[in-house]
């Protein structure tokens, strides 16, 4: 069956409420994240911060190094939930069938109303019409067959932009795409398809599905198909997330303590990017760790609790690592996430993820 999703994702969400509810700040570097002094980091910036190379994730020091006029504020999560509310409720009067990724994120199948004579084109124009009339803030949106390309999409023009990549169109888009827009594709994943002589999707058509797998095991599937413009994928309205991570592997093999002091900082920062990302639905419950070693075994360790500082995950990861007396290759934090809005994203950080509330 031939599907039509649409991907609408706000353009730089929290700031972009923080522009809308003070003028004054349009035209102006800023950024919504922690406390520069307390380990604070970027959740999200503006445009005009992002031409000096500030990014979500990053440490608001380094941020405010790379551009000392920027104006940091503090979160304000009761506004920017109200907004993603109204967000969901005009992408509900298209369709039953939208999921979800975060606040300002989500998946929309639309293939019946196309099926019914409607144009994807018109529908994503209509939804971002509503959301500046009605919530104040801009939407890019993308629209393809599937939602790999249609996630693509939602950014080939962004901020405020609408991009189709039409079934006749697949093939030739999807070829010059490079092979860091595979979901899943990281840094490491790029270097050692780049040792191939890979940089784009195209260059991966010279592959076949097993030589892939045999390469990169099961992720060999999903890079074979994705080069392809192959997603099968469905957007599923109901769908619950457990756990959210990160992870990062070392280019050499690290005693644990070391690994903890040049990457967990980093690691932390990356986490709770994605915890603020988070729709009002979830709420934090346990910390946990994860360590590989360099015999390629791995273990992992969780504790519930208030606090999901700096020290109490390291703590966690020597706690892990002393289970082997090897060096340790990866590391990956996370935290177990729990169905209840009375508990929200940013209790993360007021619990003192980064040793500060935001």
């Amino acid at each position: 069956m031939s599907r039509t999703i649409i991907h609408c994702d706000a353009d730089c969400f929290f700031a972009a409420i923080e522009m809308r509810d003070n003028p004054e700040l349009v035209g102006r570097a800023i950024a919504v994240g922690g406390h520069p002094d307390r380990r604070g980091v970027i959740s999200t910036c503006n445009y005009a911060a992002r031409q000096f190379g500030v990014r979500s994730a990053m440490a608001s020091a380094y941020a405010l190094r790379l551009c000392p006029g920027l104006t940091i504020l503090p979160h304000r999560m009761v506004h920017y939930r109200e907004a993603s509310q109204k967000i969901m409720a005009i992408f509900h009067r298209f369709t039953d069938l939208v999921e979800p990724l975060s606040l300002d994120e989500a998946f929309l199948d639309v293939s019946e109303l196309v099926t019914e004579g409607g144009s994807a084109r018109q529908i994503a124009a209509a939804i971002r019409k509503q959301v500046v009339e009605e919530v104040g803030i801009t939407v890019s949106a993308g629209v393809a067959p599937n939602k790999f390309l249609a996630k693509v999409a939602s950014d080939w023009r962004k901020p405020d932009g609408l991009f189709e990549v039409r079934p006749d169109q697949l093939s030739e888009f999807v070829a010059q795409l490079p092979v860091s827009c595979i979901p899943g594709v990281g840094r490491v994943t790029a270097e050692r398809l780049v040792q191939l002589q890979v940089k784009s999707c195209g260059d991966l058509l010279a592959f076949s599905e097993q030589d892939l797998c045999d390469r990169f095991g099961q992720f060999g599937s999903r890079l074979y198909h994705c080069s392809r413009g192959v997603d099968t994928r469905l957007v599923r309205s109901e769908r619950q997330r457990k756990s959210v991570s990160v992870e990062q592997t070392f280019a050499r093999d690290l005693p644990a303590s070391e690994a903890c002091d040049l990457y967990l900082e980093e690691l932390m920062a990356r986490l709770q990017a994605r915890i603020d990302k988070l729709t009002s639905r979830y709420g934090v419950g346990k910390a946990f760790v994860k360590v590989k070693f360099a015999d390629f075994s791995s273990t992992t360790l969780e504790r519930a609790g208030g606090e999901f500082g700096y020290n109490n995950f390291a703590e966690l990861i020597h706690e892990a690592a002393s289970r082997n007396e090897g060096l340790v290759r990866l590391l990956g934090v996370g935290v177990r996430l729990t169905d209840a809005e009375a508990k929200l994203p940013t209790e993360v950080g007021q619990l003192g993820l980064f040793g500060g509330s935001p």
